[in-house]
């Protein structure tokens, strides 16, 4: 049975899904009149292509993967909520405050987090994002109007809000930027194919995906030559400076996920890896002293595949979980 944080996020990327049409990758059965998703028609896209702006009222849980302006308006007393953002892995996020009516002395809050937060992990990890997690939150209480703009540093943001007063709330427009080396991406969809680069930078990025997958990775260039190692007490690439490790686990933060696999050698060609944990994770560490990148492909694990070993996979974890 899956997890609960596998069903939470796959809740979140269903509303991703829907709201970008792309119900061949999640499918919602019995939808009714009800139905939260927002689904895109071809005239709506058509209109957002033509440079109109897209506009809609916001849930009190909810999910952005567009661009454009966006209404919360308290019906009754609101006490927790949060709007997720995603963009591409080569985006990243803009929130801009155009209207605040929140009662700040009053309790209410409205709070940006640079990332994602799931039953209190983070992501990016507090190991691989370049500010500390209590720089990490812009409260407006705090602020007000001295930062009305909040760039993110990866392709998720989020919001937390409070209003307990009715007719109370807030309006944001929501903008994507390039992104020239993205480091730290969750991925929209359970397949892809995605190369990471990090130029002579001295940081930590990390690939998640939250779905159990095979994971392919087909090209990988480090700065220097050393071993492929599977993650056992003697083995390790932890004193190598560059190396790609794989990660499984069931929550969202990668420093707290099971290391599974060390790549510490460049090569091309492939090796392959079926991955059944919840969350699957690819980072690759680097101490600044090269350019190191890597590419990789990835798909849903089904259960025929795990019955079915590959030629070049290293090895298959966490099949219990699926």
């Amino acid at each position: 049975m899956p997890s609960a944080f596998q069903f939470q996020c796959h809740l979140v990327l269903i509303f991703l899904a829907a709201s970008k049409g792309e119900t061949r990758y999640l499918e919602v059965r019995d939808a009714g009149e009800d139905d939260p998703f927002l689904l895109l028609s071809e005239d709506l896209k058509r209109e957002l292509s033509a440079g109109q702006i897209y506009r809609r009222s916001l849930r009190c849980i909810d999910m952005l993967s567009i661009e454009g302006q966006f209404t919360f308006t308290a019906d009754q007393p609101q006490l927790h909520c949060a709007t997720f953002f995603i963009g591409e892995p080569e985006e990243l996020i803009t929130i801009h405050y155009d209207f605040v009516n929140i009662d700040c002395q009053g309790g209410d809050f409205l709070k940006v987090f640079d990332g994602w937060i799931l039953k209190g992990e983070k992501f990016p990890s507090s190991l691989d994002h370049p500010l500390t997690t209590s720089q990490r939150y812009v409260d407006f209480c705090e602020s007000g109007n001295i930062q009305r703009s909040i760039r993110s540093s990866q392709n998720v943001a989020m919001i937390f809000f409070r209003i307990q007063l009715p007719g109370n709330g807030f309006t944001v427009t929501v903008k994507k930027n390039s992104n020239l080396f993205p480091c730290n991406v969750i991925s929209q969809t359970p397949s892809g194919r995605f190369t990471m680069v990090i130029p002579h930078q001295h940081r930590n990025c990390s690939f998640s995906i939250i779905y159990p997958v095979v994971i392919k990775i087909s090209d990988l260039i480090l700065g220097h030559l050393n071993g492929l190692f599977l993650k056992k007490p003697s083995a390790s690439c932890a004193g190598v400076g560059d190396f790609v490790e794989l990660l499984g686990g069931a929550g969202l933060d990668p420093s707290k996920m099971f290391p599974l696999a060390d790549l510490c050698h460049s090569f091309h060609g492939s090796a392959q890896m079926k991955i059944g944990c919840d969350n699957t994770v690819l980072r690759m560490v680097s101490s600044g002293k090269h350019i190191n990148r890597v590419t990789f492909e990835y798909h849903q694990l089904d259960l025929q595949e795990t019955e079915t070993r590959k030629e070049n996979s290293i090895e298959e974890f966490c099949f219990p979980s699926i």
